[in-house]
């Protein structure tokens, strides 16, 4: 199947399953919840978007801070304005389609910038493989500091699967699923092996490569202490704008730093999952808050509002990044004489 068909299937499968989910969280509520659902988003204290969206700000500013410090060991120093502006394009673009906001900004940066395109490759994927470490580091954060709550929740859910009709765990059952992954993770290591011609197989051996680079690419940065800095400042943005949002409802207003971890934690999840998190987000961050004894209509509303935030955020300041690109680099050459 062509590659790009086989993308737009994966996209609205993804996109159709989020709607679904949305609807029938909606579905199965009372007509009382509907009402606190819709009690909650009419009274929201929706001021508080723009400090949301100062801290969503700023961490794509210091993504973009970030993004230029990679560049450096290939000899590349665009100017931070162009870099940052590429970064808000790109997620406005990833709204789109996944994937489609990596290819966009390098290739709007390199039509301002002396960066060829096809050599920043490396740099998104040593980006990409930073934030899936920071996302590993977060969800281990969040498990070790609430095991009371998330540790109480999956030992429950652990007992549902692995769990006996004496009341204990089920050796056999366990036994079974270890066994599985053994005989799963053999294989794949036979797949590897011998049939390492197969396309698919050279490709999925390419990808690990590239993860490897992309992690250990952090060895020729120059600035690694301001890299880790903004690395650890982007995630700290995330998390404040989810504590400040809980200030937009009553109802979560009183919840601290780890259920706002949790949410940062599951959210994420529901990022990766679908196109913008579209459908997944709002459930995902409902089930969670359900965790903390908030009630799922607002539950429900809470997620509904953060995502829309989060959207809205990207769209729009992707949209004023598209007009500004061209119109920015023109007063700065006009500014240079000796630029053609």
């Amino acid at each position: 199947m062509n590659k790009k068909v086989l993308s737009f299937l994966q996209y609205f499968v993804f996109l159709g399953l989020g709607i679904f989910l949305v609807w029938w969280s909606l579905r199965k509520q009372t007509p009382e919840e509907w009402e606190a659902n819709k009690n909650a988003l009419l009274n929201a204290r929706y001021w508080l978007i723009i400090p949301v969206v100062v801290a969503l700000l700023a961490s794509h500013y210091s993504r973009a801070i970030r993004w230029k410090i990679l560049m450096e060991p290939l000899g590349y120093k665009p100017r931070i304005s162009n870099t940052f502006l590429a970064v808000l394009i790109g997620y406005m673009a990833n709204l789109a389609f996944p994937r489609l906001g990596e290819v966009l900004k390098c290739t709007v940066l390199a039509r301002y910038e002396k960066v060829p395109a096809d050599k920043l490759v490396g740099t998104i994927v040593a980006e990409r493989v930073f934030d899936l470490i920071c996302l590993v580091i977060v969800m281990l954060l969040t498990f070790f500091t609430q095991t009371e709550i998330i540790g109480e929740y999956l030992s429950a859910k652990v007992y549902e699967v692995f769990g006996s009709k004496t009341g204990g765990i089920s050796t056999t059952k366990v036994l079974i699923s270890l066994s599985s992954i053994v005989v799963f993770l053999l294989i794949i290591w036979f797949i590897i092996r011998k049939l390492a011609h197969i396309s698919i197989i050279q490709k999925i051996k390419q990808l690990i490569k590239g993860v490897w680079h992309g992690l250990t690419s952090v060895r020729y940065i120059k600035n690694k202490g301001w890299f880790i800095f903004h690395t650890i400042f982007i995630w700290a943005m995330y998390l404040l704008s989810v504590r400040i949002g809980m200030f937009a409802l009553a109802e979560t207003s009183g919840y601290g730093f780890k259920p706002a971890l949790s949410v940062l934690s599951i959210g994420s999840i529901a990022m990766i999952l679908a196109p913008s998190g579209i459908g997944f987000y709002p459930v995902f961050v409902q089930g969670t808050m359900v965790l903390y004894g908030l009630s799922a209509p607002i539950g429900l509303a809470f997620g509904l509002i953060m995502w829309s935030v989060q959207f809205f955020q990207q769209l729009l300041s992707g949209f004023v990044a598209l007009l500004l690109f061209p119109s920015f680099n023109k007063k700065t050459k006009d500014a240079q004489p000796g630029l053609p």
